[in-house]
């Protein structure tokens, strides 16, 4: 019987950029031609979360894998901490990179940063692929709660943040990561990049609400896909996007929060049938 660490694939070796004037780490890969997909990084992860499905999703597209900023092993910058900001970041990093309206694979952190650049830079992505990331400052659950509700940082600080991202990872994965995962996300985090990188989700009770008001606005075709079991953001926040969008589509995983790795083959065959024509289909 094959395990699911013997299903992953080693993506292809990182690279970096400089955009908007940070170091950016990426990784590219898949087809030579068609349209680009653009995935954005997980957290507390890193773009390593893609090796599950990036065979899959290559065997049809050009795919660009980049760590957000402040996020993976890319340099951050206290002003981009926030979604809109991000958003507008996504934006840029298109043309940096020569990207052609490319399709967006942005879970967790990266959902509430590719709305915002939907919403307020229409027609520069063809479609969104989003989930896991809450939407609702007031419904998030577990620790991500409390870290959006604590008044400071002060019981993170001083402590190594790799070392707190190798223990956290396992315990909400429902499939081990692999030694090479984990010592990718040890190392995005140490010292104190992952206490910076809480300021991401600790500016959501601002800049939440104002999305969710831009929902409606919404154009681009948006694949809404998420895990049913996910103890930080619950079904509640795909439902919302579910009735405010204008063009989406909902489909729940038999998954917890990291449903791209723990559920990467349906995860996988999903966006592969959306950027193939599906998001075409949603009105």
């Amino acid at each position: 019987m094959t395990t699911p660490a013997q299903t992953r694939t080693a993506l292809p070796a990182s690279q970096y950029a400089v955009v908007d004037g940070l170091r950016v780490r990426y990784a590219t890969g898949g087809r030579t031609i068609g349209r680009p997909v653009l995935l954005t990084s997980p957290w507390p992860e890193s773009i390593v979360a893609f090796s599950g499905i990036w065979d899959s999703l290559g065997g049809v597209a050009p795919l660009v894998a980049v760590d957000l900023p402040g996020f993976g092993k890319s340099e951050g910058r206290p002003d981009l901490m926030n979604p809109r900001a991000m958003g507008g970041f996504l934006v840029r990093l298109v043309k940096e990179f020569s990207l052609d309206t490319p399709h967006a694979v942005c879970p967790d952190v990266g959902t509430a940063a590719i709305l915002y650049a939907a919403a307020e830079h229409d027609r520069t992505y063809t479609s969104l692929t989003v989930g896991g990331g809450a939407m609702d400052e007031r419904r998030a659950a577990g620790t991500l709660k409390q870290m959006i509700e604590a008044p400071d940082t002060k019981a993170f600080e001083g402590l190594d943040g790799g070392e707190i991202v190798a223990n956290a990872v396992p315990q909400l994965r429902e499939t081990p990561p692999s030694e090479d995962e984990l010592r990718d996300y040890r190392e995005s985090y140490a010292g104190d990049r992952f206490v910076k990188s809480m300021a991401y989700v600790r500016s959501y009770p601002e800049w939440l609400p104002q999305l969710r008001a831009l929902l409606r606005t919404i154009q681009t075709p948006v694949l809404v896909l998420y895990g049913h079991r996910d103890p930080l953001v619950p079904p509640e926040h795909a439902e919302l996007l579910g009735h405010s969008l204008p063009r989406v589509h909902v489909v729940a995983l038999d998954a917890g929060h990291f449903a791209w790795e723990d559920a990467a083959t349906r995860y996988g065959a999903a966006v592969r049938s959306w950027i193939e024509g599906g998001y075409r289909d949603v009105t």
